[in-house]
């Protein structure tokens, strides 16, 4: 979103020429070399690079303004409810949770020990929050207190009402605290505010420059200790697929590795959504930190990859 809905997950498209976007197994960095890979849009039009896409999109501040405003007004314009924000997919919403709910409990064990036995007060910000679908059926669960970020409003009004204390079935220790209307490219986090900064669905609206702004901005909101969740479509052909409809990118696995490098964040584990529909994107979900770990927990999906085909 920046739209922080739960966009990129409904926009699939067929590839051409697939041959063109893959990379030497052979190079040292395919990260790296994946970013002067090419691409496509929405229309079949391919790119040779992403930086040729990118000056055609947003090579002037002009054109960048309209890339936000055109991206916001896209979502303006759907009904706030699970089927809206999916994209008339509303029935993979339960699948989506049950898998970021076995990715997160993983994290908490591992990462936040003593958050189990109370010890700690946990605070997450769920960014692109949307209608707060993942807040109310997931983070609130878990973290005595969420902030939501969003930056279309009647999106967050829904998401204000549904959370709200007389709407939950949540103990009084659990709330949904603050609600931001602001787009991610334009937020900084209180310091030292969030266990769990949970980034989904929307992180494609924005350019890669303002990619890395956001992560390095967002970092100081961490806790010692926290992290970074970073839940997204996937671009299987080592390239992207530009939306030019809600203005977004689909990057590639090796496209965001770079991307999380020049933010200077680091993989802690890595895990593919399972019991995907096969006409969706591919999705993973990213847990990052800011410091390196001792070891990356890389769990990988037998499903052969996914080929999305165009949805109308």
């Amino acid at each position: 979103m920046l739209l922080y809905s739960e966009l990129l997950l409904t926009k699939g498209f067929t590839f051409f020429g697939a041959k063109d976007f893959t990379f030497n197994k052979t190079q040292k960095n395919p990260a790296r070399i994946s970013m002067q890979k090419g691409g496509l849009d929405s229309d079949g039009r391919e790119f040779k690079t992403a930086e040729e896409m990118w000056r055609e999109q947003v090579g002037d501040e002009s054109k960048k303004t309209d890339w936000y405003r055109e991206g916001v007004g896209y979502w303006e314009g759907v009904e706030a409810s699970n089927d809206g924000v999916l994209g008339g997919f509303g029935h993979v919403s339960e699948t989506d949770i049950r898998d970021s709910e076995a990715f997160l409990n993983g994290i908490i064990s591992e990462v936040l020990p003593n958050a189990a036995n109370g010890q700690r007060h946990l605070v997450a910000l769920d960014c692109g929050s949307g209608i707060g679908r993942i807040t109310k059926n997931l983070l609130i669960r878990y973290f005595n207190e969420v902030d939501l970020l969003e930056p279309v409003s009647h999106f967050l009004e829904t998401a204000r009402e549904s959370l709200a204390p007389e709407n939950q079935m949540v103990s009084d220790m659990h709330k949904a605290t603050n609600f931001f209307c602001v787009p991610l490219q334009e937020f900084t986090p209180e310091a030292g505010r969030y266990d769990i900064i949970w980034v989904q669905w929307c992180i494609g609206h924005l350019t890669d420059d303002d990619f890395v702004s956001f992560f390095t901005r967002a970092k100081v909101g961490l806790k010692p200790g926290g992290l970074f969740v970073l839940k997204e479509n996937i671009a299987r052909t080592g390239g992207f697929v530009l939306d030019k409809e809600d203005r977004s990118i689909t990057r590639s696995d090796s496209y965001f590795k770079e991307l999380f490098r020049q933010c200077g964040l680091h993989l802690y584990k890595i895990k593919d959504q399972k019991g995907w529909p096969q006409e969706l994107f591919a999705v993973k979900m990213y847990a990052l930190t800011t410091e390196l770990p001792k070891k990356v927990h890389q769990t990988r999906s037998k499903v052969q990859a996914n080929i999305p085909a165009i949805i109308k």
